[in-house]
């Protein structure tokens, strides 16, 4: 099975970085997906979620406010200027990263809906996990 690189980095460091099957990224014309072997490209991403998928078909999420994405066949890179990773090992972690995440595209969002959505989306996300 081919495998996809991702790393996720900010000024203050690294939010993620792992092999994963495919990953979904807020472009600023909408959302897509990379898959291995994806074209060559560079994004410009804005607020959102970016929806990370491993091998297990099991799902991550980590929160930006907005950035810019290098993708190569094997590996996407997202440089972003805010990113909250979303997980936890108890329900309270959990809510708290979903709250820092929350007020991280809060913070950049000018538009309403798109706001209400990305936030409908990742509690969503959180709830199946």
């Amino acid at each position: 099975m081919d495998k996809l690189h991702l790393e996720i980095v900010t000024p203050q460091g690294q939010v993620f970085a792992n092999d994963v099957s495919s990953v979904v990224l807020p472009g600023s014309e909408g959302e897509f997906g990379v898959l291995p072997n994806h074209a060559s490209l560079i994004s410009l991403l804005k607020a959102g979620i970016i929806d990370i998928e491993d091998k297990n078909k099991n799902h991550d999420i980590v929160a930006i406010n907005w950035g810019y994405a290098k993708i190569d066949e094997g590996k996407v890179v997202v440089l972003a200027d805010g990113a909250v990773y979303v997980s936890g090992k108890s329900e309270s972690e959990l809510a708290n990263a979903l709250n820092k995440a929350k007020e991280l595209i809060e913070s950049m969002s000018s538009e309403t809906n798109a706001f209400a959505a990305t936030i409908a989306k990742m509690e969503n996300m959180v709830k199946a996990k």
